[in-house]
């Protein structure tokens, strides 16, 4: 009972570190504190600072800190006539980190990010699948959308694209897109190639979605179980909800996601 006592004690001080720590992250963002300053702050060594921080957030302090520093950039990007200008303001060294940052985490660059897919062309059709028909999307580049429709959602299939992509010009094509359809829901008749993808989403997003290639076509699993396949065995609520996000319903072999 007294080992209990002090492993509960222990786990509580803990949480409060780390709290703590993510608050004067929070809080700091801004000035990029290295990991020496954020293990000073809760008072721990940084090595130990840095296992603990994984063990309960997830990942790392560093990773935690460039989610913070993408999503400010996100918030001010459309009122910054300059990617310099946005650079400073959010305490990187170069406009190239901060393309590397939104590269990595919104699979995406700023200047991508901030057009909202201007000068995109994306060719669309509704299908009938074994499951209900379906929206299937795709640009010069790969599938960008993949989603099953029901009755209302059919006559608001261009809402549905212009939600993601709001300055990319949509345009329906029954033919491009009925060949991709054929090519998923009935690979057997067609050919068997893997198509491309072109999706946005985080870096742990396109983690989760890519960590699907590795379970076979009809397979099964949980939330749970692709959290364990990752490494990540406490995601499973975030596994989860990048599942939810995931712009391409259906997968059959698909690769290359962008």
């Amino acid at each position: 009972m007294h080992s209990l006592v002090e492993a509960n004690t222990y786990d509580s001080e803990t949480y409060d570190r780390i709290a703590k720590a993510i608050a004067f992250m929070g809080q700091n963002y801004l000035n990029q504190p290295d990991l020496a300053t954020v293990a000073q702050s809760v008072n721990l060594s940084e090595y130990h600072f840095q296992r603990l921080f994984k063990k309960w957030a997830g990942i790392s302090p560093k990773r935690f800190l460039q989610y913070l520093t993408v999503e400010y950039a996100k918030s001010k990007i459309a009122q910054t006539a300059s990617l310099l200008d946005l650079t400073v303001d959010t305490g990187l060294s170069s406009p190239g980190r901060l393309h590397d940052l939104f590269v990595n985490l919104e699979a995406m660059s700023p200047g991508e990010f901030k057009a909202e897919g201007r000068g995109l062309q994306i060719w669309y059709g509704i299908h009938p699948t074994p499951f209900g028909d379906c929206l299937i999307a795709t640009t010069s580049r790969g599938i960008c959308n993949l989603h099953f429709l029901d009755t209302t959602s059919k006559d608001t299939a261009a809402h549905i694209l212009r939600s993601e992509w709001s300055n990319a010009d949509i345009l329906k094509d029954q033919q491009t897109t009925k060949e991709i359809c054929d090519r998923i829901f009935a690979p057997i008749a067609t050919n068997n190639q893997p198509l491309v993808l072109l999706v946005k989403g985080t870096n742990f997003q396109i983690q989760v979605w890519r960590a699907l290639l590795s379970f076979p076509f009809g397979g099964i699993t949980t939330y749970q179980g692709l959290a364990t396949a990752m490494g990540r065995p406490t995601a499973a609520r975030a596994v989860g909800n990048a599942l939810g996000n995931n712009p391409v319903g259906y997968g059959y072999r698909w690769r290359n996601i962008a």
